[in-house]
């Protein structure tokens, strides 16, 4: 090997490379694109998703991205479809067929039985005269000039301009369908994600025997021993079974300024009436905002059920769960 070869030089040329060939794959894009959005949109079928080799597997990644962003999509491997995988495909289907020299045998061999079933085919090629090319409804170019291989034969920057027209489609039908972090968290239920954006309040709160309570007529010197006994860092207020306000480590320290007096302080002398809360069906994420996007950021937050107090949220607990 070359001992003046620098192999970090180089991987920068392949990024160059991959970069100058999606630069010329962006600048051919057309209203194609938008003819297959509308195409995808009106459709009442789903998007079958195929290709062979590595388009296949370029393939995949696009299915599950439109899957995952509120379109119907699967994906189908271009052989197996020769072997009846094919059945999986209606008329009311759009193909998304994925081959960048458009003459794929796996690929062209499913065309005519594509084409009785009565779907709709949109190419994905880097050769519109294929023969792929010649049958699709549509075409989304993505076709390079050459491959960042150094030796122009492996699928380098033919992948990466497939993998990005999908984003770029994808991406498309997440605005045209107004998606939502929420309706993005209805697919990703599991792991971080899910619980960041489908966690409510009344999934992390504290209830029952573990919420900090006191009367109005309360002495200070109770209410502290509640405020110490529960360790939230407050105390709600109650009259009978109403809540009328909060007391937090704040405000008694704010308290002992009155020095003659401390001691003779009532609970209604010194808590905040005009409390912020939270309903128990709010989102995690929603409630964390409401603490922290305010002048004076709070812990704590009393959790209601319409005028009924049922819990108390922690802002380091809804930080153990919605992150920032």
């Amino acid at each position: 090997m070359n001992m003046e070869f620098n192999e970090v030089d180089y991987a920068r040329s392949v990024f160059d490379a991959e970069i100058e060939e999606l630069q010329r794959v962006r600048d051919h894009l057309n209203g194609s694109i938008k003819d297959v959005a509308n195409l995808i949109l009106k459709s009442k079928g789903k998007v079958v998703v195929t290709g062979i080799g590595k388009s296949g597997l370029i393939g995949k990644k696009i299915a599950a991205t439109l899957a995952s962003t509120g379109t119907h999509a699967i994906f189908m491997n271009s052989a197996e479809g020769l072997h009846g995988d094919l059945g999986m495909i209606c008329s009311e289907d759009v193909v998304l067929a994925i081959s960048n020299s458009g003459n794929s045998d796996e690929i062209v061999s499913l065309l005519p039985s594509i084409e009785k079933i009565g779907a709709s085919v949109v190419a994905m090629t880097g050769n519109r005269n294929s023969k792929l090319g010649k049958a699709a409804d549509y075409i989304l170019d993505i076709g390079v000039t050459k491959e960042g291989c150094p030796i122009n034969l492996a699928p380098m920057s033919s992948t990466t301009s497939t993998l990005v027209m999908g984003d770029a489609l994808a991406a498309i039908l997440i605005k045209r369908r107004d998606f939502k972090p929420e309706n993005f968290a209805v697919y990703h239920p599991g792991g971080s994600l899910g619980k960041r954006l489908l966690m409510k309040v009344k999934d992390i709160m504290k209830k029952g025997d573990e919420i900090p309570l006191c009367d109005k007529e309360s002495s200070i010197n109770d209410v502290i021993m509640t405020m110490t006994e529960k360790s939230l860092g407050a105390v709600c207020v109650m009259n009978s079974d109403l809540m009328v306000g909060i007391i937090t480590e704040g405000d008694i320290r704010r308290a002992l300024s009155r020095k003659e007096e401390f001691f003779n302080l009532k609970a209604k002398d010194i808590m905040t009436r005009n409390y912020t809360k939270t309903d128990e069906n709010s989102m995690a994420i929603d409630a964390l905002a409401l603490m922290e996007n305010r002048d004076s950021q709070i812990s704590i937050l009393p959790v209601m059920n319409g005028l009924k107090l049922v819990g108390m949220v922690r802002v380091h607990d809804l930080l153990n769960v919605v992150g920032r």
